[in-house]
């Protein structure tokens, strides 16, 4: 899993090669991009609507679950996001946006979702196989940010994404902050805070430790988990061994920078270990994809602090069989 994650620099250029070669057709939507998937499939919708922000020109939804938005018509792209191609919630979506016209892309490394797409003269963005689903989180949210320039959902961030490559570079080239920051989280269950931006790849940290690292963790956004969450932070640590983290970027509202300073010194006042972690680079998308690999880096250092498997999922495999 870690060789997976330090790949993300060079998988950029990757999903940009192979989103081009699936010649998704470019016209404008007015219902904007609607992203069909589960688990690590989906994440990709949530961190590219982060990372586009208020620069969107129409709606970008991420929908995990069997049927769409029922306000889907033919004026709404959708991508339909799935690694094995045999998610059945992703398929029962891909036949939902068939029947009331809507546009589709499949997004897939083939599976019945390739076969139902091509059957349908559907395009079909390869993702390479052989690895696990969520170690394709570049390839999937290249793909949604593509979709939504396609579209006209947002302007093309392939600037960005050239920038970005370069941050995650760096990034795989200093394990110091991973470990830093894993060594702070170790044996805790973790809360995993973020705001605007960095709110969806918040959930991300939360997943990655849950299926790399197999410990509990939570996601929670500002400003408002300060109107509810932060009462249940009274007892400190003194219930379980808890932990925070508060993901920050350049470019926050100001009162959004002071909640998740304040927010930080509460918690430490109250016994529970902090990790405050600033994004990367210089623009939203290097900020989303340096963040995201991060925390992916973080969570193998948990797994392997802990002596476990980050790659085995077998309790999802099991749940999945009955």
């Amino acid at each position: 899993m870690r060789d997976d994650v330090l790949a993300q620099p060079g998988q950029v250029a990757d999903a940009l090669w192979r989103t081009d070669a699936a010649k998704v057709p470019e016209q404008k939507m007015p219902g904007g991009l609607m992203v069909c998937g589960m688990g690590g499939s989906a994440i990709g919708g949530d961190l590219a609507a982060g990372a586009i922000g208020a620069r969107a020109t129409a709606p970008l939804r991420t929908v995990r679950g069997y049927e769409p938005d029922p306000w889907l018509s033919r004026h709404t792209l959708v991508l339909c996001a799935s690694y094995s191609g045999s998610t059945e919630e992703t398929l029962s979506c891909f036949e939902a946006a068939g029947r009331v016209g809507a546009p589709r892309v499949a997004l897939t490394t083939g599976g019945p979702l390739a076969e139902r797409a091509r059957e349908d003269g559907v395009p079909v963005i390869g993702v390479p196989s052989g690895m696990q689903p969520r170690a394709s989180v570049v390839y999937m949210t290249v793909a949604a940010l593509e979709c939504a320039a396609l579209c006209g959902a947002a302007p093309s961030l392939r600037n960005e994404l050239e920038e970005a490559t370069q941050v995650l570079g760096s990034l795989a080239a200093d394990p110091a902050e991973a470990a830093s920051v894993a060594a702070t989280l170790a044996d805790t269950m973790v809360v995993v805070h973020g705001a605007g931006l960095t709110a969806p790849v918040a959930r991300r940290w939360k997943t990655q430790m849950n299926e790399n690292a197999k410990v509990a963790a939570f996601a929670s956004e500002l400003p408002e988990a300060n109107h509810n969450e932060i009462q249940g932070w009274a007892w400190g640590s003194d219930h379980a061994p808890m932990s925070a983290v508060v993901l920050e970027a350049p470019g926050a509202h100001p009162r959004i920078a002071r909640r998740s300073e304040l927010t930080s010194e509460h918690l430490e006042e109250a016994g529970v270990p902090v990790a405050r972690v600033n994004a990367r680079g210089d623009s939203p998308v290097a900020h989303v994809l340096s963040l995201v690999m991060l925390g992916d880096l973080v969570s193998v250092e948990l797994a392997e602090r802990s002596g476990v498997d980050p790659t085995l999922v077998g309790t999802i495999e099991a749940f999945k069989t009955r």
